[in-house]
């Protein structure tokens, strides 16, 4: 690829990352807009209409031929309903949180995910941790210690939306589809529960859909757009951007959540949460540095491997093989003639 082509390409990796987490991180301003709405009602809605959205976008671009291969697959078809399962929790508990005012704690379980994310690589698939990695997890659980003594129990929405995300993640990993083909499979497994649940609503006389004018059904329906615009830019920057890249791009949505729960919804930051927070941020810092550190040395690994097979002579197979245009051995009975 040429320079400015690659240049132009990770400009708009980057764009498209921040445009993701920028999206992720401002939605704490959306979903109080759908009051009187509860959150149950709204994670029905979001699930529908995301579905709605997702079919709209793979029959654009005709994407349907992962569908016949993946029903034929019974254990990945497993780890989709599971993936749902985790992705349904999480979404519910984060707009239960936004809208009951919880806006910081929700950031701090983005903050936190990363450390939950290597705790779950331990506990599940048995990885091994570097020294920097064991650090940022100790810190990041002593700045839960210190943040529950400041909220005066476990800050259980941090825990809880850190711990579903992060177990999403890992059923995430083992399906290996697309951004969009991923999404609508989960959404494909919450349509009927979550419809069926808005029909209850409705025939309950409890349902906000038609009752609370146009402007809020427009919203409700416009909440699969926004589950799905931030998702189909995310994954146009994972492929266009390193990762290291993509795990500094991030720390935007917990940033911008954190921001908007002080500025906006004024909530309060006694200095026991300071410094929990402050904890936080230091394990992040050194998991960041680690992550660096470790991605430089691999690309030095990388470059001494490619100069050392470089100034290899060649080996006597390729030799022949150049000899001979790759047919095989030279022919040595030329001058044996008759014997």
């Amino acid at each position: 690829m040429k320079p400015d082509t690659q240049q132009n390409e990770t400009r708009t990796g980057f764009l498209c990352g921040v445009l993701a987490y920028a999206i992720w991180g401002l939605f704490p301003l959306y979903w109080p807009l759908l009051e009187p709405s509860g959150a149950f009602e709204i994670l029905a809605h979001r699930m529908v209409w995301s579905l709605v959205t997702v079919v709209a976008a793979l029959a654009l671009t005709r994407r349907w031929a992962w569908i016949r291969p993946l029903l034929r697959q019974p254990k990945r078809l497993a780890m989709i309903v599971l993936s749902a399962a985790t992705i349904s929790v999480n979404w519910g508990i984060y707009i239960w949180a936004v809208n009951a005012g919880h806006v910081v704690e929700t950031s701090l379980g983005y903050f936190i995910n990363p450390l939950v994310v290597i705790a779950l690589g331990v506990i599940v698939l048995r990885e091994r941790l570097r020294p920097a990695q064991w650090a940022a997890v100790g810190i990041g659980a002593a700045a839960v210690i210190v943040l529950a003594v400041g909220y005066g129990k476990l800050p259980w929405i941090a825990l809880g939306i850190s711990a579903s995300f992060g177990t999403y993640s890992l059923f995430k990993k083992q399906v290996g589809l697309g951004g969009l083909e991923s999404m609508a499979a989960e959404t494909a497994v919450q349509f009927l529960p979550a419809l069926g649940f808005l029909i209850f609503l409705g025939a309950d006389g409890k349902s906000t859909f038609a009752s609370e004018g146009t402007g809020h059904l427009l919203l409700l329906l416009a909440s699969g757009a926004i589950t799905a615009l931030p998702l189909v830019s995310f994954g146009m920057a994972a492929v266009r951007l390193p990762l290291s890249v993509l795990g500094m791009l991030q720390y935007l949505a917990p940033i911008f959540q954190f921001a908007l729960g002080l500025a906006v919804f004024h909530e309060s930051m006694p200095p026991e949460r300071w410094a929990g927070f402050a904890l936080v941020w230091l394990a992040l810092a050194v998991l960041t540095w680690d992550a660096l550190r470790s991605a430089r040395a691999t690309r030095v690994e990388l470059a001494a491997a490619r100069e050392r097979a470089a100034a290899e002579p060649p080996r006597p197979e390729a030799a022949v093989e150049a000899a001979t245009g790759g047919v095989g051995e030279p022919d040595t009975t030329a001058g044996r003639a008759g014997t």
